[in-house]
């Protein structure tokens, strides 16, 4: 991973347009090819980003941007969709490259695993006429929480959070581009499954064409409901 701390700008073009003015900025680039651009507030969040597959190269500067105190131009490309996040470096404060070696993955709470666990075992909750073929499906970036088969026979991912955020539909992502250059697998879809989902997640996952599946926990484990007792 390359850390570089800079003052940029940065212009995203795309299905959505956005701009961000001249600041210091954190800019993480990452092994699978992906940005992401922080600023020092807004939490864990990056202010705009590039998901992987992408390819960045380094422009020519113009006599335009040259005047302006720009010292490099970087441009980020999507494969698949072609949209473009633009970084104008003005001045470079710290850069940095880190190995991180293989990470071992998100390890699941027990209240996920035991999610994954009820779900395997009714499956059929996923779609009418779904199967399983396995749970913890190994991929070369980690597991993928069931790989299951559609009433149609074709392969399904499904991603199991207890809360689901944008997090988990970018992780869920990740998984499907990848197992979708496997043609032994493709063509995947996906499924975000969780006891809750986000807006935001829900709006990203549906414009990435995934499924989401609200799960209830008490249900699956055979609970009725507490006040039904009384």
């Amino acid at each position: 991973m390359r850390l570089v701390v800079a003052k940029c700008s940065v212009d995203y073009a795309g299905r959505l347009n956005a701009h961000l003015p001249m600041a210091t900025r954190v800019l993480m680039l990452k092994g699978d090819g992906s940005i992401l651009v922080h600023s020092d507030g807004g939490s864990y969040k990056p202010l705009n980003w590039m998901s992987p597959p992408c390819t960045m190269t380094t422009l020519e500067l113009t006599e335009e941007q040259a005047a302006a105190g720009v010292s490099e131009v970087w441009k980020v490309t999507h494969a698949k969709t072609a949209d473009m996040l633009v970084v104008s470096v003005f001045e470079i404060l710290h850069d940095s490259e880190h190995d991180l070696g293989v990470d071992p993955g998100l390890q699941k709470d027990g209240v996920e695993a035991h999610l994954q666990e009820l779900l395997a075992a009714q499956i059929e909750l996923a779609g009418e006429g779904y199967s399983l073929v396995r749970r913890e499906y190994m991929t070369a970036i980690g597991p993928v929480d069931i790989l299951a088969k559609d009433a149609s026979g074709q392969s399904v991912a499904i991603e199991i959070k207890r809360r689901g955020e944008i997090d988990g539909v970018e992780q869920l992502t990740r998984y499907l581009e990848l197992m979708n250059r496997d043609p032994v697998l493709a063509p995947v879809t996906g499924v975000f499954a969780a006891q809750e989902i986000k807006p935001q997640a829900r709006t990203l996952a549906e414009d990435r064409g995934i499924r989401c599946l609200v799960l209830d926990y008490d249900s699956m484990r055979g609970f009725e409901d507490e006040n039904a007792l009384f």
